[in-house]
């Protein structure tokens, strides 16, 4: 039988701050790029950001990875971003759709996608922002949308309409590409690619799972059973008979 994953049109794109994990999953060609941000770095223990970065991009100069900015001030932000993005030819630099009073970083993404930068243009949960972000970006650099489908789910809202509509307003901008971001479970890689979205982010931990796609789950039902069996056997628990119930035995149902 035929690899599900592999046959997925979706890019699988690795999102995570862990050295040691980034570099054994650049050798699984399933992967075909990277995404960070300040969380998951501040998370996995990063204090040097450009270190870490020039790090990972030594050891894996051949596939996209994406570097967030981390300024609120949009001019510190252009610095930042065109730094970044010096840091080689396979970086996009994630620009948040606005800084933490509200402002929208739409002028800042379409000077830097005029400049030449690459921008992954991050944070994005509503329509009207997917279209302001299209309109700055039309027409510049290579550039991504990133939509957090998970956060959008996560507030009550089926995020496959605004998933689609996305899609259908970047129709028309060959260079851009739209990212499902933050899922949660397998499941939203199937849906990603059922859309045609172009990119979908995985973190570390939901990678672990792509081995159960595909599998019958009669077999993974029966896998489940066995896995509660040993975990308690492994234990230790008991439990001592209550005295009001006797076991049946095969005598006394008959």
């Amino acid at each position: 039988m035929s690899d599900p994953i592999s046959a997925l049109r979706v890019k699988i794109f690795a999102d995570g701050a862990d050295k040691r994990r980034i570099l054994e999953l650049a050798a699984n060609p399933v992967i075909a790029g990277f995404t960070t941000n300040p969380t998951l770095m501040k998370q996995a223990g990063v204090t040097d950001y450009e270190a870490f970065a020039r790090d990972v991009l030594t050891a894996i100069p051949d596939r996209p990875f994406s570097f967030e900015v981390f300024s609120d001030d949009f001019d510190e932000m252009y610095v930042q971003a065109c730094t970044i993005a010096s840091w080689g030819d396979n970086v996009y630099v994630k620009i948040p759709v606005t800084n933490t009073r509200g402002d929208s970083a739409a002028s800042l993404a379409r000077q830097l996608t005029r400049d030449g930068v690459k921008v992954n243009f991050t944070a994005l949960l509503t329509l009207s922002q997917v279209e302001r972000g299209v309109d700055a970006l039309s027409g510049g650099a290579p550039s991504c949308i990133s939509v957090f489908a998970g956060r959008i789910a996560d507030a009550g809202v089926d995020p496959l309409p605004i998933m689609r509509s996305a899609m259908t307003l970047m129709a028309a901008e060959p260079q851009m590409e739209l990212i499902w971001a933050s899922p949660r479970e397998v499941l939203n890689i199937l849906q990603a690619d059922e859309i045609g979205c172009h990119i979908i982010t995985v973190t570390h931990d939901l990678l672990k799972k792509l081995t159960v796609v595909g599998k019958d789950l009669t077999e993974y039902s029966l896998d489940t059973v066995r896995m509660f069996y040993r975990d308690a056997s492994e234990a230790g628990f008991q439990l001592r008979p209550s005295p009001k119930f006797q076991p049946v035995t095969a005598e006394a149902a008959a």
